[in-house]
């Protein structure tokens, strides 16, 4: 069973009546020049002269500079310049900005872009078993990987343990070995997982809570994280151990015994991708300890139920 889950939480919207005054409060603290309702949003993109646009700033390169109207109203092909001019206008103010210089992208219209035609909202992939170096935390297997419906997923060839499952963009196997395109995966995971840990969603940067859970569902885990965008209800789910990739006392303590975390895989460490090495220190409140193992010593790490380090101590292991 997966370790990681990601899925769109609803208790931002039927919590509390407190609950909804915060927001509330929070948000009227937020300055917007306007905001598009989704439907409307859909709405200006559900046209293929708009995303000709899009298509067409990109291509002309202003990501760089300004692209005037002419160059744009050219490299679009159309013949009336009044209805390419009330296409544009459409995507003027929330998905492109105009200057004195001409036309450019706005970040909403930049990530349009992106989505499209990396493929991410467009291609469908699938790609058959192929080996993966590590071995099992359960039985020490071997392991494979295989990508279908948008999603890596890293599982043990004797047992069938799933050592890590998470969304990956179609686009990311584009010109890429098995090698390369699982490093790309170990950084866009790791990202996502230690952007929430700082307390930024992944998705749209709003505010991230996070806190231990006692026996999770679905995971079989005796205990899980869990981060919640308090904007967008955005939730993922993890094992207590990947929350302390970027810790910096567990990078240098890797460190020093040639280990690098920001490039060795993370599903390769069982504390990562299991709670094997978790204990449940109390219960109340929620307190946890890490075991890290590495050449011949061991990291002892304790949490709190905000999943913030408390203690830490490194324990050498005696020879034989």
């Amino acid at each position: 069973m997966s370790h990681f889950d990601r899925t769109v939480d609803s208790s931002a919207e039927s919590g509390t009546d407190a609950d909804r005054n915060r927001t509330l409060e929070s948000a009227s603290s937020v300055r917007t020049e306007s905001q598009l309702l989704p439907a409307e949003v859909f709405s200006i993109l559900g046209n293929d002269t708009r995303v000709s646009i899009l298509q067409a700033l990109l291509e002309l390169g202003a990501d760089d500079a300004p692209v005037s109207f002419t160059a744009l109203f050219e490299e679009v092909d159309m013949q009336d310049s009044a209805n390419f001019s009330y296409h544009l206008n459409q995507l003027t103010g929330h998905f492109i900005t105009q200057s004195d210089g001409g036309y450019e992208f706005r970040h909403p219209g930049r990530k349009v872009v992106s989505s499209i035609f990396s493929g991410t909202l467009t291609d469908r992939a699938k790609l058959g078993f192929f080996p993966v170096d590590g071995s099992c935390y359960a039985c020490d297997g071997s392991l494979h990987g295989w990508y279908v419906d948008d999603t890596l997923t890293i599982g043990c060839t004797d047992c069938g343990t799933i050592q890590v499952q998470y969304p990956f963009p179609t686009g990311g196997l584009d010109d890429r070995s098995p090698d390369e395109f699982l490093q790309a995966f170990h950084h866009y995971v790791r990202h996502h997982y230690c952007l929430a840990a700082d307390g930024v969603c992944p998705e749209c940067t709003g505010a991230v809570e996070t806190t231990l859970v006692r026996d999770p569902e679905p995971d079989d885990q005796d205990v899980a994280v869990t981060h919640v965008c308090q904007r967008c209800g955005y939730r993922l789910q993890s094992t207590v151990g990947l929350t302390l990739l970027d810790n910096a006392e567990v990078l240098v303590f890797h460190s020093e015994r040639g280990v690098d975390l920001n490039t060795d895989p993370f599903w390769q460490f069982d504390w990562c991708v299991s709670d094997t090495q978790t204990t449940i220190v109390s219960d109340d409140p929620l307190r946890v300890q890490l075991t890290l193992p590495c050449a011949g010593a061991e990291l002892v790490v304790r949490l709190d139920e905000t999943v913030s380090v408390i203690e830490t101590a490194v324990v050498e292991r005696s020879s034989q």
